[in-house]
């Protein structure tokens, strides 16, 4: 009998917000340590916490954006537990009564597309940090993180797999970027998931979950998971028990280690804050934040493929942030609805390498999109093939010229598209190769290949090659 993996995922989402959730103290990342951190957020005598409404208002929008049930009224609570970064003693979050509840998203791995049911999201504040490195085995606590507004959203164990659950991670970190609620920054801690896994035999009840904690790269997501279903499988196979723990993912050994056995709620001792009176949300500001979203990434998917005639692969690559959906489309508002799959191409193509390749993304890309835009206008008319068209990118790529045009005048790169002068070329290349002739005839396309090749070589690569095709074959066939 076969094993299968049960896995949800508890995501914090770091708020955008210019304050913390319930201080005015600032939530700019980099400062030096412990200068961002207020008597509100390290709870000193005689203070009290102010709810940020501008939290509330992202949290409304997240709920919004998964069709999820916004609560009229919820409450905060106490997380009691002790550590170092937690100076208060406590977390404030939210329990019982979360603010988002239910709602979902989907989420496509390969060709299939499957829906993941979220549980709640809840508003909570971050703790601080504790700094192993440089202290001379000593840790440091830099209590700027204290406070900051965090949305943590917890999934059902709906996912069986790692791809699914980074499937499911990058669709929620592009939703939560795309709504403006969060940078989205992995490496700054902005967006971090905790995995919680489990394994059993096909059909049979739930095993027993490890959670492992603060994964911060979707990398190191799928890895830990594809790790820790092994390790369960391999234990009990071996007859040992999994006990609940808390795990951390090491990616030096590429193991998880245990951090602690799992808390149940009622370790944290949970009880209503006294200091904060119940969240109560109006209808009305419920439409007022849904009036401020942008279209979504679902509904933009849906009418890129109405609009434009794209593929659902086309349409969900482009859609896949909110950078390369507006790229896109000022691109074929630049090149024209009817070059719209033109665009696509060179958008998830030429555009997409020449990105990565420079580890950059569509949010710092220095191409214009009305410059591509001019660059898919002259592919469309012929003045350019799709190689001098590179050549062109690279130019404007580089800070070359003012647009396609300027680059194609400067270069001489116009398209050779007269029938007469190209006929000519290819007149001259057959009489000066009658073997690859003979052997065209004789049945061996690859000797096709090669007269083309000549002619564009005689051309300077500047004839049109669907022209090339045609007249050769027609002159080979006569």
């Amino acid at each position: 009998m076969s094993w299968e993996a049960v896995i949800g995922l508890e995501t914090h989402a770091q708020l955008r917000t210019q304050s913390k959730i319930f201080s005015g103290a600032a939530t700019a990342f980099g400062a030096e340590p412990n200068r961002q951190a207020c008597a509100v957020d390290i709870a000193l005598p005689g203070v009290l916490p102010v709810l940020n409404r501008e939290a509330v208002a992202c949290a409304i929008k997240f709920g919004l954006a998964v069709g999820a049930a916004i609560a009229p009224r919820s409450i905060f609570a106490r997380k009691n537990y002790f550590y170092p970064d937690l100076p208060k003693g406590y977390q404030i979050s939210q329990f019982e009564l979360p603010v988002v509840s239910g709602g979902g998203l989907t989420i496509r791995v390969g060709e299939q597309e499957k829906f993941v049911h979220l549980t709640r999201a809840h508003l909570e504040e971050d703790a601080g940090k504790s700094l192993h490195e440089d202290f001379h085995g000593k840790t440091g606590i830099d209590l700027n993180r204290a406070g900051t507004p965090l949305l943590e959203i917890v999934t059902e164990p709906d996912m069986c797999s790692s791809a699914e659950a980074v499937a499911y991670a990058k669709a929620l970190h592009s939703l939560v970027t795309w709504i403006g609620i969060c940078d989205g920054n992995m490496q700054e801690g902005s967006f971090r998931c905790d995995a919680n896994v489990s394994v059993r035999r096909v059909g049979a009840p739930l095993g027993t979950r490890r959670e492992i904690k603060n994964l911060n790269s979707f990398r190191f997501l799928q890895a830990a998971i594809d790790y820790e279903i092994q390790w369960q499988i391999n234990e009990i196979e071996e007859g040992r028990k999994i006990q609940q723990a808390t795990v951390l993912w090491n990616p030096d050994s590429g193991e998880t280690r245990a951090m602690r056995s799992k808390e149940d709620a009622h370790d944290y001792r949970y009880f209503p804050d006294p200091d904060l009176l119940p969240l109560e949300i109006a209808p009305a500001w419920i439409d007022e934040v849904k009036a401020s979203l942008p279209e979504l990434p679902q509904a933009m998917k849906a009418r890129l493929a109405s609009d434009h005639g794209l593929s659902p692969y086309d349409a969900a690559t482009l859609t896949a942030t909110r950078a390369t959906a507006n790229y896109f489309e000022d691109c074929v508002a630049a090149a024209g609805r009817e070059n719209a799959k033109t665009c696509a191409n060179w958008v998830m193509g030429e555009l997409s390498a020449r990105l990565n390749r420079e580890d950059l993304d569509f949010v710092a890309v220095p191409l214009a999109p009305t410059l591509l835009a001019g660059i898919v206008r002259r592919i469309a008319d012929n003045t350019l093939s799709n190689k001098l068209a590179r050549e062109v990118f690279d130019a404007l790529w580089a800070g070359e010229g003012k647009d396609a045009d300027a680059v194609i005048e400067a270069r001489g790169l116009k398209q050779i598209s007269d029938s007469g002068a190209i006929e000519a070329l290819i007149d001259a290349v057959l009489a000066a190769n009658p073997k690859s002739v003979e052997e065209f005839r004789a049945g061996k396309d690859k000797a096709f290949n090669a007269l083309v090749g000549q002619v564009m070589k005689a051309a300077g690569g500047k004839a049109n090659p669907r022209q090339v095709n045609d007249l050769l074959r027609r002159k080979l066939a006569g």
